[in-house]
Protein backbone atom coordinates (compact mmCIF):
# COMPACT_ATOMS: atom_id res chain seq x y z
CA UNK A 1 0.00 0.00 0.00
CA UNK A 2 1.65 3.37 -0.79
CA UNK A 3 1.98 5.50 1.63
CA UNK A 4 0.32 8.63 2.19
CA UNK A 5 2.70 12.05 2.95
CA UNK A 6 2.06 15.33 3.77
CA UNK A 7 2.22 18.31 1.19
CA UNK A 8 5.88 19.87 2.78
CA UNK A 9 5.24 23.28 1.16
CA UNK A 10 4.06 25.99 3.64
CA UNK A 11 5.50 23.36 6.29
CA UNK A 12 8.05 24.68 8.71
CA UNK A 13 10.78 22.29 10.49
CA UNK A 14 13.11 23.12 13.37
CA UNK A 15 15.70 21.21 13.81
CA UNK A 16 18.08 21.73 16.82
CA UNK A 17 21.90 20.16 16.99
CA UNK A 18 23.05 20.73 13.63
CA UNK A 19 26.79 20.96 14.68
CA UNK A 20 26.19 16.53 13.72
CA UNK A 21 26.95 16.13 10.06
CA UNK A 22 23.46 13.93 10.57
CA UNK A 23 21.35 16.89 11.82
CA UNK A 24 22.70 19.05 8.79
CA UNK A 25 22.12 16.07 6.15
CA UNK A 26 18.76 15.99 7.45
CA UNK A 27 18.31 19.73 6.97
CA UNK A 28 19.11 20.08 3.52
CA UNK A 29 17.16 16.87 2.95
CA UNK A 30 13.84 18.54 3.97
CA UNK A 31 15.01 22.05 2.04
CA UNK A 32 15.11 20.11 -0.98
CA UNK A 33 11.74 18.36 -0.54
CA UNK A 34 10.50 21.87 -0.04
CA UNK A 35 10.05 22.45 3.86
CA UNK A 36 11.21 25.35 5.61
CA UNK A 37 13.92 24.67 7.41
CA UNK A 38 15.14 26.62 10.64
CA UNK A 39 18.26 24.94 11.79
CA UNK A 40 20.12 25.47 15.19
CA UNK A 41 23.41 25.53 15.54
CA UNK A 42 25.19 26.84 19.08
CA UNK A 43 27.36 29.35 17.33
CA UNK A 44 26.69 30.97 14.21
CA UNK A 45 29.76 33.61 14.48
CA UNK A 46 32.76 32.07 12.56
CA UNK A 47 30.59 28.72 11.51
CA UNK A 48 32.13 26.81 8.49
CA UNK A 49 29.89 24.30 8.72
CA UNK A 50 26.99 26.54 9.51
CA UNK A 51 27.73 28.73 6.40
CA UNK A 52 28.21 25.19 3.98
CA UNK A 53 24.86 24.89 4.91
CA UNK A 54 23.45 28.19 4.15
CA UNK A 55 24.93 28.65 0.67
CA UNK A 56 23.76 24.72 -0.43
CA UNK A 57 20.36 25.23 0.69
CA UNK A 58 17.54 27.19 -0.58
CA UNK A 59 16.35 30.65 0.61
CA UNK A 60 13.50 28.48 2.44
CA UNK A 61 16.23 27.47 5.04
CA UNK A 62 17.29 29.59 7.96
CA UNK A 63 19.86 29.38 10.38
CA UNK A 64 19.31 30.64 14.04
CA UNK A 65 21.96 30.76 16.71
CA UNK A 66 20.53 28.62 19.61
CA UNK A 67 21.53 26.76 23.05
CA UNK A 68 19.00 25.01 24.02
CA UNK A 69 20.14 25.70 27.75
CA UNK A 70 20.30 29.32 27.23
CA UNK A 71 16.93 30.11 29.49
CA UNK A 72 18.94 29.33 32.45
CA UNK A 73 22.26 31.23 31.36
CA UNK A 74 20.55 33.80 30.17
CA UNK A 75 18.70 34.62 33.59
CA UNK A 76 21.34 34.56 35.43
CA UNK A 77 23.46 36.84 33.52
CA UNK A 78 20.60 39.18 33.26
CA UNK A 79 20.18 39.17 36.91
CA UNK A 80 23.87 39.40 37.80
CA UNK A 81 23.90 42.54 35.33
CA UNK A 82 21.15 44.39 37.06
CA UNK A 83 22.68 43.80 40.51
CA UNK A 84 26.39 45.46 39.02
CA UNK A 85 24.48 48.05 37.29
CA UNK A 86 25.60 47.15 33.67
CA UNK A 87 23.78 46.97 30.63
CA UNK A 88 22.57 43.66 29.37
CA UNK A 89 22.76 42.22 25.68
CA UNK A 90 21.15 38.90 25.45
CA UNK A 91 21.70 35.75 23.64
CA UNK A 92 19.06 34.03 21.70
CA UNK A 93 17.10 32.29 24.04
CA UNK A 94 14.33 29.69 23.59
CA UNK A 95 11.44 31.68 23.61
CA UNK A 96 13.47 34.36 22.00
CA UNK A 97 13.86 31.76 19.20
CA UNK A 98 10.12 30.73 19.79
CA UNK A 99 9.07 34.64 18.55
CA UNK A 100 11.51 34.25 15.80
CA UNK A 101 10.30 31.31 13.77
CA UNK A 102 6.74 32.42 14.42
CA UNK A 103 7.43 36.22 12.90
CA UNK A 104 9.11 33.95 10.09
CA UNK A 105 6.84 30.88 9.09
CA UNK A 106 5.45 30.43 5.55
CA UNK A 107 3.11 33.01 4.41
CA UNK A 108 -0.62 32.22 6.05
CA UNK A 109 0.58 29.33 7.99
CA UNK A 110 0.28 29.95 12.19
CA UNK A 111 2.38 27.07 13.31
CA UNK A 112 5.37 24.78 13.58
CA UNK A 113 5.28 21.54 12.10
CA UNK A 114 7.74 19.60 13.58
CA UNK A 115 10.42 20.34 16.14
CA UNK A 116 13.07 17.40 15.92
CA UNK A 117 15.78 17.01 18.75
CA UNK A 118 19.15 16.18 17.04
CA UNK A 119 21.32 17.91 20.15
CA UNK A 120 23.10 16.10 22.42
CA UNK A 121 26.00 16.21 25.02
CA UNK A 122 28.26 13.26 25.26
CA UNK A 123 29.61 12.51 28.69
CA UNK A 124 32.39 10.00 28.82
CA UNK A 125 33.79 7.91 31.38
CA UNK A 126 32.74 5.79 34.25
CA UNK A 127 30.81 7.39 36.65
CA UNK A 128 32.90 8.13 39.21
CA UNK A 129 35.70 9.56 36.67
CA UNK A 130 32.75 12.00 35.14
CA UNK A 131 33.16 15.43 36.80
CA UNK A 132 30.23 17.18 38.06
CA UNK A 133 29.73 19.90 35.88
CA UNK A 134 30.20 17.59 32.97
CA UNK A 135 27.44 15.05 34.38
CA UNK A 136 24.87 18.60 35.04
CA UNK A 137 25.51 19.34 31.26
CA UNK A 138 24.89 16.06 30.09
CA UNK A 139 21.53 16.44 31.39
CA UNK A 140 20.48 19.90 31.29
CA UNK A 141 21.49 19.76 27.30
CA UNK A 142 20.19 16.02 26.74
CA UNK A 143 16.98 16.10 28.61
CA UNK A 144 16.33 19.40 30.24
CA UNK A 145 17.09 21.27 27.49
CA UNK A 146 14.86 18.82 25.01
CA UNK A 147 11.92 19.49 27.68
CA UNK A 148 11.91 22.83 28.35
CA UNK A 149 12.56 23.61 24.31
CA UNK A 150 9.12 21.16 23.97
CA UNK A 151 7.59 23.04 26.18
CA UNK A 152 7.85 26.35 24.79
CA UNK A 153 7.59 25.42 20.81
CA UNK A 154 4.11 23.48 22.17
CA UNK A 155 2.01 26.64 21.42
CA UNK A 156 3.18 26.39 17.95
CA UNK A 157 3.25 23.07 17.19
CA UNK A 158 -0.21 22.63 18.61
CA UNK A 159 -1.46 25.60 16.41
CA UNK A 160 -0.08 23.86 13.56
CA UNK A 161 -1.24 20.58 14.33
CA UNK A 162 2.37 19.54 14.29
CA UNK A 163 4.42 16.59 15.87
CA UNK A 164 7.86 15.71 17.88
CA UNK A 165 10.77 13.87 16.88
CA UNK A 166 12.99 12.52 19.22
CA UNK A 167 16.55 11.28 18.53
CA UNK A 168 17.76 8.78 20.45
CA UNK A 169 20.40 6.18 20.03
CA UNK A 170 20.36 2.37 20.68
CA UNK A 171 22.06 3.04 24.46
CA UNK A 172 18.69 3.92 25.48
CA UNK A 173 18.15 0.05 25.68
CA UNK A 174 21.73 -1.44 25.67
CA UNK A 175 24.03 -0.84 29.06
CA UNK A 176 27.19 0.17 28.14
CA UNK A 177 29.92 0.55 30.45
CA UNK A 178 31.87 3.92 30.31
CA UNK A 179 28.99 5.57 28.71
CA UNK A 180 26.38 5.02 31.25
CA UNK A 181 25.40 8.64 31.36
CA UNK A 182 24.90 8.72 27.85
CA UNK A 183 22.19 5.83 28.47
CA UNK A 184 20.76 7.38 31.07
CA UNK A 185 19.83 10.23 29.14
CA UNK A 186 18.68 8.55 26.37
CA UNK A 187 16.37 6.00 28.46
CA UNK A 188 15.13 9.41 29.88
CA UNK A 189 14.38 10.94 26.56
CA UNK A 190 12.49 7.72 25.56
CA UNK A 191 10.61 7.55 28.07
CA UNK A 192 9.36 11.00 28.57
CA UNK A 193 8.61 10.95 24.36
CA UNK A 194 6.21 8.15 25.86
CA UNK A 195 4.33 9.73 28.10
CA UNK A 196 4.33 12.87 26.06
CA UNK A 197 2.93 10.80 23.13
CA UNK A 198 0.14 10.21 25.37
CA UNK A 199 0.00 13.17 26.82
CA UNK A 200 -1.02 14.97 23.66
CA UNK A 201 -2.84 11.89 21.81
CA UNK A 202 -5.97 14.47 21.66
CA UNK A 203 -4.41 17.37 21.04
CA UNK A 204 -3.56 16.65 17.42
CA UNK A 205 -0.06 16.78 17.98
CA UNK A 206 2.59 13.58 16.81
CA UNK A 207 5.62 12.28 19.30
CA UNK A 208 7.95 9.67 17.14
CA UNK A 209 11.24 8.42 18.77
CA UNK A 210 14.05 7.38 16.11
CA UNK A 211 16.56 5.02 18.06
CA UNK A 212 19.63 5.30 15.95
CA UNK A 213 22.59 3.41 15.71
CA UNK A 214 26.16 4.76 16.54
CA UNK A 215 27.92 3.05 13.83
CA UNK A 216 25.99 4.35 11.28
CA UNK A 217 25.87 7.79 12.07
CA UNK A 218 29.14 8.34 12.17
CA UNK A 219 30.88 10.53 14.37
CA UNK A 220 26.85 12.77 15.07
CA UNK A 221 27.71 11.21 18.22
CA UNK A 222 31.04 11.52 19.15
CA UNK A 223 34.63 12.58 17.75
CA UNK A 224 37.78 11.99 18.68
CA UNK A 225 39.31 14.83 19.11
CA UNK A 226 36.60 15.58 21.75
CA UNK A 227 36.86 11.94 23.54
CA UNK A 228 40.54 13.07 24.41
CA UNK A 229 39.68 16.32 25.16
CA UNK A 230 37.60 14.86 27.78
CA UNK A 231 39.78 11.83 28.83
CA UNK A 232 42.50 14.03 29.59
CA UNK A 233 40.40 16.10 31.80
CA UNK A 234 38.78 13.66 33.74
CA UNK A 235 42.19 12.00 34.67
CA UNK A 236 43.58 15.25 35.42
CA UNK A 237 40.74 15.42 38.47
CA UNK A 238 40.99 12.27 39.48
CA UNK A 239 42.45 12.00 43.52
CA UNK A 240 45.58 10.44 43.75
CA UNK A 241 43.55 7.59 45.46
CA UNK A 242 41.10 7.07 42.51
CA UNK A 243 44.33 6.97 40.00
CA UNK A 244 46.25 4.46 42.29
CA UNK A 245 42.61 2.52 42.36
CA UNK A 246 42.46 2.50 38.83
CA UNK A 247 45.28 2.66 37.04
CA UNK A 248 46.15 4.43 34.16
CA UNK A 249 46.61 1.34 31.78
CA UNK A 250 42.74 0.54 32.93
CA UNK A 251 41.75 4.54 32.44
CA UNK A 252 43.46 4.39 29.13
CA UNK A 253 41.80 0.73 27.44
CA UNK A 254 38.35 1.93 28.48
CA UNK A 255 38.39 5.36 26.70
CA UNK A 256 40.14 3.47 23.58
CA UNK A 257 37.08 0.64 23.76
CA UNK A 258 35.33 4.00 22.07
CA UNK A 259 37.82 4.48 19.48
CA UNK A 260 35.19 2.31 17.44
CA UNK A 261 32.55 5.22 17.48
CA UNK A 262 34.26 8.03 16.54
CA UNK A 263 35.07 6.37 13.04
CA UNK A 264 31.81 5.46 11.94
CA UNK A 265 31.17 5.02 7.68
CA UNK A 266 29.11 8.22 7.55
CA UNK A 267 26.46 6.45 6.23
CA UNK A 268 23.62 7.95 8.26
CA UNK A 269 21.41 7.59 5.57
CA UNK A 270 18.76 5.08 7.02
CA UNK A 271 18.57 7.99 9.97
CA UNK A 272 18.06 10.38 7.90
CA UNK A 273 15.58 8.57 6.52
CA UNK A 274 13.38 7.79 9.59
CA UNK A 275 13.13 10.97 10.57
CA UNK A 276 12.35 12.61 7.34
CA UNK A 277 9.85 9.90 7.70
CA UNK A 278 8.52 11.11 11.00
CA UNK A 279 8.32 14.56 9.90
CA UNK A 280 6.76 13.38 6.29
CA UNK A 281 4.16 10.64 6.58
CA UNK A 282 0.83 11.63 7.20
CA UNK A 283 0.55 8.81 9.95
CA UNK A 284 3.80 8.16 11.16
CA UNK A 285 5.16 5.37 13.53
CA UNK A 286 5.98 5.74 17.50
CA UNK A 287 9.17 4.28 17.07
CA UNK A 288 11.61 4.06 14.07
CA UNK A 289 14.85 1.86 14.67
CA UNK A 290 17.41 2.15 11.96
CA UNK A 291 19.58 0.33 13.25
CA UNK A 292 22.31 -2.83 12.75
CA UNK A 293 20.62 -6.44 12.79
CA UNK A 294 23.53 -7.16 15.77
CA UNK A 295 22.01 -3.82 18.01
CA UNK A 296 18.67 -5.32 17.72
CA UNK A 297 19.55 -8.28 18.76
CA UNK A 298 21.67 -6.71 21.32
CA UNK A 299 18.43 -4.92 22.49
CA UNK A 300 16.33 -7.96 22.93
CA UNK A 301 18.61 -9.73 24.35
CA UNK A 302 19.29 -7.07 27.13
CA UNK A 303 15.59 -6.85 27.75
CA UNK A 304 14.34 -9.97 27.84
CA UNK A 305 17.35 -12.51 28.89
CA UNK A 306 17.41 -13.40 32.82
CA UNK A 307 20.28 -10.67 33.46
CA UNK A 308 23.37 -13.02 34.41
CA UNK A 309 23.20 -14.75 30.87
CA UNK A 310 23.21 -11.41 29.42
CA UNK A 311 26.42 -9.77 31.62
CA UNK A 312 28.17 -13.40 30.35
CA UNK A 313 27.15 -12.86 26.97
CA UNK A 314 28.13 -9.39 26.43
Amino acid sequence: MKRLNISPLGKAVLITGCESPLARALAKYLDDLGFTVFGAFKKLQDNDDATALKESSSGRLKLLQLNVTSEVETRALYSARLRLGMEHKFRRTMLEASLYIAQHLPAGETGLWALVHCDLWNALGELEWVPFPVLRKSFDVNVLGASRLTQIMLPLIRSGKGRIVFLSSALAHLPSPVRGVLCATQAAIEGLAVCLRKELANRQVGVSIVCASELTAGDAWLNDEDMREQAKTMWSLLSDEQKNTYGEDYFEQAIRSLEPFCYGDGDFQATVRSLSDAIVRTFPVFRYTPLTFKEKFQIIAAEYMPTLLWFCLD
